[in-house]
């Protein structure tokens, strides 16, 4: 897969996001090819590149939790109310982030990625914004397949 950042496509649905629902920074991550861990591929909204260099395993921050239930997860003030440390949710802490919505995106029926969209004041997302975040993410599954499958064309 080519690096997320040229992808036009992918810009234009996180950009979207942040201006039909009530949030402040989009994020898209997804498991490595190779080995379980998660990796923050693209973020809108950002205040800085820490997001880059964010490696979770499977099962760990919330793209590791999200990635292993296949379930969708909200966050309404963190860090109250959260399981386990504070330094388990690294995009939490890079980007000052207090509340999030993240859904998976499902790649062949498997989750191997993670849409989030989040607020650096306590929120919650309503379900609009649930709904807006969801259908996102199935354009970009959509996306990232025709870009997988295009690769698997050239190899």
């Amino acid at each position: 897969m080519k690096e997320i950042k040229g992808m036009q496509e992918v810009i234009e649905v996180c950009n979207r996001l942040i201006t039909v629902t009530s949030c402040e920074f989009v994020a898209l991550a997804l498991q490595n090819e190779v080995g379980p861990d998660v990796r923050w591929h693209y973020a809108a909204g950002n205040l800085n590149d820490k997001y880059k260099r964010i490696t979770v395993r499977f099962g760990k921050g919330i793209a590791g939790k999200i990635i292993s239930s296949g379930s969708p997860m909200m966050i309404i003030d963190f860090p109250n109310g959260i399981f386990g440390k504070v330094t388990d949710h690294p995009i939490m802490l890079a980007e000052k982030l207090v509340s999030t919505y993240a859904v998976p995106l499902f790649f062949w029926g498997v989750p191997k990625g993670v849409l989030l969209i989040g607020n650096r004041k306590a929120s919650t997302f309503s379900e609009i914004d649930q709904e807006q975040v969801k259908e996102s993410a199935q354009a970009l599954e959509q996306i990232l397949k025709a870009d997988i499958m295009k690769d698997a064309g050239r190899s």
